[in-house]
């Protein structure tokens, strides 16, 4: 039998308790019931996976939409954005009085343009920018076209920047998405409006357009067939790349060890570790005989082993920076230690590589274990609070959808990765590619930096995840928060002495970024700067005709000099920084002598196939 409802004093109502008893306003309020308090809410969330899975289908399924982007992020930065500016008329004058001159400066200039004088540009491409060298450009109505198209970038510019009250953070999204949608809309894209492509076109006879057609099926044709570009064909891993002479000397679920055969009578007794970034092959370091750096050391006189990283799989998923550090790097060490015992290491580590490296030579120092002699860092971050343009993909959101993406997955595409590095350089790596293949009809020769930049693999989803959050989002490395083995490692622990190397147009691991491993450590640290970018710089041996470096050694003593004043005041040498490091490690090493055996059977190393090994023919 149901309970009467009462009338209470607030003119509600209320079911009386067991005993007939009806709570009153006298009694004060009552206990809310468990079920509706929050944090009991949270714990249902967290105890019930479906409910958390429910969610993470929908993220991953937006993100593949949005190629992992996160809309949530992108209208919190546009809200940002906007609702300050609506708050700011100061700016909002600004804005439309600069709109106004130069619209009508535009107008003067088109009005003289059309009656056949000579008019000055109004407004200069940037130095980067190569869009509009042609000659073809100075003459109407293109060059029109031109000017209106860098007065309204100028434009959007001023308007997405210095607005008082904006985060940082989100003045750069904002910022960059108006300069992807400018860069789209570029008179260069398009042949109505590109003088340069119009005489190429009339010149050959439309000729190009058809082999840009021809160029467009053959790449949607690679993508939709998942198959690696014909061009890559030749250069292949074994046939003409990584092809320096050695065997695998170890093999785990996760690496295979290579050692090189010694090409000297003497090598240095410290042996050469070197830990490639698994974002991709290893062979980074190992390309064509003319431009190897694992080959010109071990011409050097230095004995050289090299990580081959496993290409992860779906069942990969829960592999994690610890398994990384723990089946990678330790394991590579204790194989060096075992097949060269007696001498310290010299661990060489590029780009994440490099971060990883780091974070094991802080558990040795930590733990008291003399594992190396050196420690080489290229391109190769442990402060992320300056990551670049990457830092655009890096908030609380944006990480929780590349989570939900991975955890669908069970890792990170390659394909996802590199359509994030392309958008950082849209007007480089996107439209002018595609202008050139697609309407010029040109193919790029294929060189073997480019050809290995398309042998990709992919990275786990709970690594990755980890990487994200600690090292990225939360900068737990440099903050001495970072845990190994339960305990925080500190990178000031480490006291061997340092080699850092940055690159001067760096958009993965930006070279002030790099440079502040002067900060986080306790050492003796040599830092060099070279020309060129991520790979190209790296990738620099003895002749090649465009680099120069700067490079200065200071110790532990030293006071700090930020790395503007450093650039302006350190000398500038000519050619490749690669005879420097071999300089550098032969400092720090021992007299020559007998080079070691490929492997040790003895000690459980037995050489197991010749280099390049298996793991580097992963798809």
């Amino acid at each position: 039998m149901s309970k009467p409802l009462h009338v209470v004093a607030n003119g509600g109502t209320s079911i009386p308790d067991d005993d007939g008893v009806h709570p009153s306003v006298e009694q004060g309020p009552q206990p809310v019931p468990s079920a509706f308090r929050p944090e009991t809410r949270s714990e249902v969330y967290e105890a019930d996976p479906g409910l958390r899975h429910y969610d993470r289908i929908l993220r991953a399924t937006l993100a593949r939409m949005t190629n992992g982007v996160s809309p949530v992020a992108l209208a919190r930065a546009y809200v940002d954005w906007a609702g300050h500016l609506a708050l700011s008329p100061g700016k909002q004058t600004e804005l439309a009085e600069n709109a106004t001159r130069q619209l009508w400066r535009f107008w003067l200039a088109a009005g003289r343009g059309l009656a056949g004088q000579r008019a000055e540009p109004l407004i200069e491409p940037m130095a980067n920018d190569k869009r509009f060298q042609d000659e073809d450009w100075d003459s109407p109505p293109f060059d029109q076209f031109e000017q209106w198209f860098l007065l309204v970038q100028q434009w959007w510019h001023n308007a997405t920047c210095g607005v008082r009250g904006v985060s940082p953070h989100h003045e750069a999204i904002v910022t960059f998405v108006a300069r992807q949608l400018l860069d789209a809309w570029a008179p260069s894209n398009f042949l109505a409006t590109n003088p340069e492509l119009q005489r190429v076109t009339r010149e050959q006879g439309g000729q190009n357009l058809l082999r840009g057609w021809m160029n467009f099926l053959d790449d949607w044709e690679q993508r939709v067939l998942n198959k690696k570009p014909r061009r890559s064909e030749r250069f292949r891993p074994g046939k003409e790349v990584a092809v320096t002479s050695g065997q695998v000397v170890f093999r785990n679920h996760l690496i295979e060890l290579i050692q090189y055969a010694p090409q000297t009578e003497q090598v240095h007794p410290e042996p050469v570790l070197v830990v490639p970034a698994w974002i991709m092959k290893y062979y980074i370091l190992d390309l064509s005989p003319h431009n190897s750096l694992t080959k010109y050391l071990v011409e050097q006189g230095h004995t050289v082993f090299v990580i081959s990283w496993r290409n992860p799989g779906p069942t990969d998923r829960d592999l994690s920076m610890e398994d990384y550090r723990r089946s990678g790097v330790m394991a590579a060490l204790e194989a060096v230690r075992a097949i060269v015992p007696g001498h310290g290491i010299h661990a060489v580590g590029y780009c994440l590589g490099g971060t990883l490296l780091a974070i094991a030579a802080a558990a040795l120092a930590r733990d008291d274990q003399d594992y190396l002699a050196s420690m080489s860092l290229i391109a190769a971050q442990t402060d992320f609070t300056e990551p670049g343009e990457l830092a655009l993909y890096i908030d609380t959101s944006q990480v929780d959808y590349l989570e939900s993406l991975m955890w669908s997955q069970g890792y990170l595409d390659a394909g996802q990765m590199a359509g994030a590095f392309t958008l950082l350089k849209p007007t480089d790596l996107l439209w002018s590619r595609m202008l050139h293949e697609y309407f010029y009809g040109e193919r790029n020769d294929k060189s073997d930096l480019m050809a290995w930049n398309a042998d990709a693999t992919r990275m786990p989803y709970k690594m990755h995840s980890e990487y994200l959050q600690s090292l990225f989002h939360e900068n737990r490395l440099a903050q001495g928060k970072y845990e190994v083995g339960g305990r925080p490692v500190a990178l000031t622990d480490i006291r061997v002495p340092i080699f850092a190397v940055g690159t001067a147009k760096d958009h993965v691991a930006p070279w002030r970024s790099v440079y502040k491993i002067q900060l986080l450590t306790d050492t003796e640290v040599t830092f060099l700067l070279t020309s060129g970018g991520h790979n190209s710089g790296i990738v620099t041996p003895p002749g090649h005709p465009r680099r120069i470096y700067q490079v200065s050694r200071v110790s532990d003593h030293d006071s700090f000099v930020d790395p503007d004043r450093w650039r302006v005041e350190t000398p500038v040498h000519q050619g490749s920084w690669w005879p420097r490091l071999q300089a550098w490690l032969a400092e720090h090493s021992a007299e020559p002598g007998p080079a070691p055996p490929l492997g040790r059977r003895e000690a459980g190393y037995p050489a197991l196939l010749p280099a390049p090994g298996s793991y580097v023919h992963q798809d």
